[in-house]
């Protein structure tokens, strides 16, 4: 095939093992909790309490383990579940694995409950795991925790055996024992506001901003220009001054100009200049009148100038 996958890539990344363990307890613990559960998206108005754990789950068929979830509020989420089905997007729909769903319920049992994992298997969106056998990838599906969590009776007295409890360690995971709390009371805003810890703590400190937090360009903001140069607001009257003080002289020069001396020696000037013009227009006909004459006698020869030409 064409570009095949690399045996080189780095497809899984090491984790310590404790790491995984202590992973899989918060998880664990995070199932048991109601806001997280439901803000998973999950639909557990009327499920009594949590963890959930059954004792009976009918005679081992899928027809009676629906009744049973049922009895527990658990059905709101299996319709959620089957009504979630839809094709999956793009090219992986030709892979195999053409629809996706929801992730439902996840049952948690133990060794002797082999005939629930065969009539749960049939359920859309409910999968099963062994409580020796725990996988962080069910429990937090991906990497949300709070997954809708149902165990058996077996499966969660086997958790103390599993993790251990606060008195001793896991009795099968060698060397592990539970997180221990750090905080007693975990109401942060409560010590947080309280005298004691209020009474160590320095005053609030503040500054003062040279400029606004949107930055304003003193070219043409007339506020923070000031505020950058004192002397910009005295520049603008200065400026403002001259202009007027220009328009002025200029009006007075314009209002001189169209008084009415100004306005004969004008038509003087203009009369005079048409005098000449219309003089030069009469001796330039007279020479060509001249030249006309000159060449009906056969007395001009072009190129040569006579003394009356000149």
């Amino acid at each position: 095939m064409f570009a095949p996958l690399k045996i080189w890539r780095r497809w899984h990344r090491k984790v310590n093992v404790t790491q995984r363990r202590h992973a899989v307890a918060a998880a664990l613990a995070a199932s048991a909790v109601t806001p997280l559960v439901m803000a998973r998206g999950h639909l557990v108005q009327n499920v009594p309490e949590f963890p959930l754990v059954i004792n009976n789950f009918g005679d081992g068929t899928t027809k009676s383990l629906i009744a049973t979830l049922g009895s527990f509020g658990v059905a709101d989420d299996l319709n959620k579940v089957r009504k979630s089905r839809h094709a999956r997007a793009g090219q992986g729909k030709l892979r195999n694995a053409r629809y996706v769903l929801r992730k439902g319920p996840l049952i948690i049992h133990d060794e002797a409950d082999d005939k629930l994992k065969r009539a749960a298997r049939n359920l859309p969106g409910v999968d099963t795991c062994n409580v020796h056998r725990l996988n962080i990838l069910q429990l937090a599906p991906g990497g949300h925790l709070g997954r809708f969590v149902i165990f058996t009776e077996g499966g969660f007295r086997a958790l103390n055996r599993v993790f251990g409890t606060n008195r001793y360690s896991s009795l099968e995971k060698g060397g592990y024992h539970l997180n221990r709390t750090i905080m007693t009371c975990a109401d942060l805003a409560r010590i947080i506001n309280s005298d004691q810890v209020q009474s160590k703590l320095r005053e609030q400190r503040t500054n003062m901003r040279t400029h606004d937090k949107t930055k304003k360009n003193p070219l043409t903001n007339s506020a923070i220009r000031n505020r950058l140069n004192p002397f910009a607001a005295k520049q603008r009257e200065l400026a403002k001054a001259a202009d007027d003080k220009r328009h002025t002289v200029r009006q007075a020069m314009l209002k001189a100009k169209r008084t009415k001396a100004v306005k004969a020696g004008f038509k003087t000037r203009t009369a005079r200049y048409m005098a000449l013009h219309n003089d030069l227009q009469t001796s330039y006909k007279e020479a060509e009148d001249i030249i006309e004459e000159e060449e009906r006698q056969g007395n001009y020869v072009p190129g040569e100038t006579s003394e009356d030409d000149e």
